[in-house]
């Protein structure tokens, strides 16, 4: 069998398992996505807040709103691309709830970026809406247009930031999907990973393309969803 095809047999069954992990435990769900999430605005171990990191970042771009959410995305994305990086970071997490360590910390690590992106286009982070608009983008675009479609959620990350008014159903909603996600996510690296030993050093590569990869798409749909809002 081609590398390509047992690479992609084992993504569809990290997909298949994932909601059946996340029934086993339920702390898989809610709880882990939500602590990422405020760990993420709030500041944890080595990051800042942030919103003190994107401050950061602008300031270096001279006020340039683009570059640097530009520059949030590409540190993310070295952030997921190094090894050991994200787990550490989820150690910090899932000290009070349960989650691998690997999945709360890419967590982690993306909810930060969007939570960047999502402040310098001017959103509140406080607010409930903006924080599932975040938690929503980090589904990825591919799983959000599924899911508006088959109207398992109502709008995509922009509308839901928008909204006129904070839908409390969506926060499990959207928190149990994310958790899916990432657990399918990082379920289907392992595979692949060990699929690729077979060939010396491809499976040590495959876990830091992965998530840095997966990391940029997630940016680079959050740059598109989060359209300015007020002007600096």
């Amino acid at each position: 069998m081609a590398p390509s095809l047992r690479k992609g047999l084992a993504v569809e069954a990290a997909r298949q398992l994932a909601p059946k992990v996340t029934q086993m435990a339920p702390g898989l769900t809610q709880s882990f996505v939500r602590e990422a999430l405020h760990r993420a605005i709030t500041g944890v171990g080595p990051l800042p807040p942030a919103a003190q990191a994107a401050e950061a970042q602008l300031r270096e771009q001279h006020g340039n709103v683009d570059k640097a959410v530009r520059e949030v995305i590409q540190n993310h994305v070295a952030y997921a691309g190094v090894e050991g990086f994200a787990t550490n970071l989820g150690g910090l997490v899932t000290a009070a709830v349960v989650a691998p360590a690997n999945i709360a910390g890419l967590a982690l690590i993306q909810s930060r970026m969007v939570a960047g992106i999502a402040h310098l286009r001017g959103y509140d982070l406080e607010d409930p809406r903006v924080r599932n608009a975040i938690l929503e983008s980090i589904l990825g675009e591919d799983a959000v247009v599924k899911m508006v479609k088959k109207k398992q959620l109502p709008a995509p990350p922009m509308a839901v930031a928008t909204a006129p008014q904070h839908d409390p159903a969506l926060d499990q909603t959207i928190s149990t999907a994310l958790a899916n996600e990432l657990i399918g996510r990082v379920i289907g690296k392992r595979l692949a990973i060990t699929v690729g030993k077979r060939v010396p050093v491809v499976g040590g590569a495959v876990g830091l393309v992965a998530d840095a990869w997966s990391t940029w798409r997630v940016g680079r749909y959050a740059d598109k969803e989060f359209l300015p809002r007020t002007l600096r």
